[in-house]
């Protein structure tokens, strides 16, 4: 699947089937997001990735509305270093994740973690060091079933050409 078709087929998936995540698979979406546009090139990132449904089920229970990620095969979870940028370039390497997730087949939806209350204690299951800040957690798995794409705003209700 080319860049531009991953981008519109791409949705948040919530329900997985059993079927677990080939490990090439994990790998190549860790490698499109430690490839993601980084502020002065600090790449501030680390990538958690946990396929052992017991602590997926752990961490899920953490989440306050990630209770669904249970069910996921697999989950990264994007940490970074508390740079001045770590925020933009932590979320820039969650989307390049999340679009790799979607041209290899697989669902993913991405937990909220920046701003969280239990971004520490996600960091202490996984034994994150200090000075490090959580900024999603990424659930993985083959869909359970082919969920419809939400309907987007025309394209002409959002650009503007020229000034506001």
């Amino acid at each position: 699947m080319d860049a531009l078709e991953a981008f519109k087929s791409r949705i948040s998936v919530r329900e997985y089937g059993d079927k677990p995540v080939e490990k090439d698979k994990l790998e190549k979406i860790a490698d499109a997001g430690h490839l993601a546009a980084t502020a002065r090139n600090e790449q501030p990132w680390e990538f958690v990735i946990v396929t052992d449904k017991a602590k997926i089920k752990e961490l899920a229970g953490i989440t306050d509305h990630g209770k669904f990620m249970a069910g996921a095969a697999a989950s990264i979870i994007v940490f970074c270093k508390d740079t001045k940028y770590y925020l933009e370039d932590g979320s820039a390497a969650t989307e390049n994740m999340l679009l790799a997730a979607a041209a290899l087949g697989l669902g993913a939806c991405w937990i909220a973690g920046d701003k969280k209350e239990y971004g520490v204690k996600i960091a202490e299951a996984l034994s994150v060091p200090a000075g490090f800040k959580l900024v999603s957690i990424i659930s993985l798995g083959y869909p359970k079933s082919k969920p419809e794409p939400h309907t987007k705003k025309p394209l002409e209700e959002v650009i503007h050409w020229g000034k506001f």
